[in-house]
């Protein structure tokens, strides 16, 4: 914790996780707020993500797949968990590879930073890929996805389509910023 973090937090009088998912766990905290009241916060404990705008030849590669939570195909950029030991770099490159076929030459983290604060204990990495060259996918079992190319200047308003995607908006965003597309 920072020093400001420290100076402001707020006394925990009881931690609860309610349920655990494997995907992630759910709790609460009970909390002693600043006018010396009680209250449940709760919370999503996810782990690590990384989000990759990978670029070849003008171009930015992103996939199609099927979201069960929302019952939508969306188009976005690859992502996946950050596995224990990995880098938000590391991370990405391996996500690339696996779900594009795509091992890029560099990658480098754009940001990083919390996800959803008001309900959820999630961190999610920005990573820029290029110098992609083809490789073998490696789906996991539950990845059925289509990999497509999408011109640069068109990435953002087919980001923004039905349905909109946060991480894919997020990270067109900070790449163009940056002046990578």
């Amino acid at each position: 914790m920072t020093e400001r973090s420290e100076r402001h937090a707020w006394p925990i009088l009881e931690s609860h996780v309610e349920y655990e998912t494997g995907w992630y766990d759910g709790g609460y905290d009970l909390v002693e707020q600043p006018d010396g009241t009680e209250k449940r916060y709760y919370w999503a404990a996810l782990p690590d993500a990384v989000v990759v705008v990978p670029v070849i030849d003008g171009d930015v590669v992103m996939v199609e797949q099927y979201r069960p939570a929302i019952r939508e195909h969306c188009l976005e950029f690859p992502a996946g968990i950050v596995e224990d030991g990995e880098s938000y770099t590391e991370a990405g490159a391996r996500e690339l590879r696996e779900e594009t076929g795509f091992d890029p030459a560099g990658v480098s983290l754009l940001e990083d930073f919390w996800v959803a604060t008001g309900a959820m204990r999630h961190q999610r990495g920005i990573v820029f890929a290029e110098g992609l060259e083809p490789v073998e996918t490696d789906l996991d079992d539950n990845e059925f996805l289509s990999v497509t190319t999408v011109p640069a200047e068109d990435a953002l308003d087919r980001a923004r389509a039905d349905p909109a995607n946060d991480a894919t908006i997020e990270a067109l965003l900070l790449a163009r910023e940056d002046g990578l597309l």
